[in-house]
């Protein structure tokens, strides 16, 4: 597969917010605080995300919003799940 079509596979920053109805500030928080993955960096420095990371934006907004978790909390959950 070529680059440019890994790339058109991949999301970008906006795209994933607009996908999840989060705000880009808040996808780019949760990526520092390595709740999310960015796949790679587009030629043009976009962060580019699987798409598989729609539903784990979903996850960590309902682990905050239903059980009320902390960012270590959920980093904790999501590793779990991982495993």
């Amino acid at each position: 597969m070529k680059q440019n079509e890994a790339e058109n596979k991949l999301l970008r920053i906006g795209q994933l917010a607009k996908q999840t109805g989060e705000l880009v500030t808040t996808i780019r928080f949760w990526t520092n605080e390595g709740l999310l993955e960015v796949k790679e960096y587009s030629q043009g420095g976009y962060q580019l995300y699987e798409p598989s990371m729609i539903e784990r934006v979903k996850e960590v907004r309902r682990l905050q919003n239903e059980k009320r978790l902390t960012i270590a909390e959920i980093k904790e959950q999501l590793g779990e799940a991982k495993t």
